[in-house]
């Protein structure tokens, strides 16, 4: 019996819905890639990257580590990460304080709130999204950097934005990798 349910539930069943996944779903079940004209990967629409240049847009701050945005280094298989800082905790609030510091130091003219997802990581450590207010909350300093009217940027902003699922499920928000290619065939 242990050897027919190993066969069973670990082999006949993982193959039959892979099977399944890769006739029905081949994007999602091959990642959610992102592919440049060359047909290279350059990304995943479900894993964040690290942006830090003042022409794109940057996403939420990562907890993984010791890389950010990384599931896996050369070195070993790291997963994804919460910080399980607590909010009294002091390295959450210094790593808000430094975001918020690295923000103002890249637009120092910006005197709007800060959208809280800009300063805070995702349960995850790999979001790659960022709110529609926390993509306007950067639009000027991305203009400037690329020397584009502020409402270009705007246009791809609001392009590039994704309504709740479902109509009901989740918040509005913006695929950062996805706006900064877009920004990218702009310049083009």
């Amino acid at each position: 019996m242990l050897l027919v349910m190993t066969l069973v539930t670990g082999v006949a069943y993982p193959l039959l819905v892979t099977a399944i996944a890769q006739v029905v779903f081949p994007k999602q079940a091959n990642g959610s890639l992102i592919l440049d004209e060359s047909g290279k990967p350059i990304g995943s629409e479900l894993i964040g990257q690290s942006f830090d240049k003042p022409e794109y847009f940057w996403g939420r701050l990562s907890a993984t580590s010791p890389v950010p945005y990384t599931a896996f280094n050369k070195e070993k298989l790291t997963g994804s990460s919460g910080s399980n800082l607590g909010p009294l905790n002091p390295a959450l609030v210094a790593n808000a304080k430094a975001r918020i510091d690295a923000l103002k130091a890249a637009d120092p003219d910006n005197d709007e709130k800060i959208p809280v997802d800009l300063i805070t990581s995702s349960a995850s450590g790999l979001d790659p999204h960022i709110s529609p207010a926390a993509a306007e909350y950067q639009a000027a300093r991305v203009a400037r950097a690329r020397n584009i009217r502020e409402s270009e940027v705007e246009r791809l902003i609001a392009e590039n934005s994704e309504g709740r699922t479902l109509g009901m499920l989740g918040e509005p928000r913006v695929n950062v990798l996805k706006l900064n290619l877009a920004l990218d065939r702009l310049a083009k």
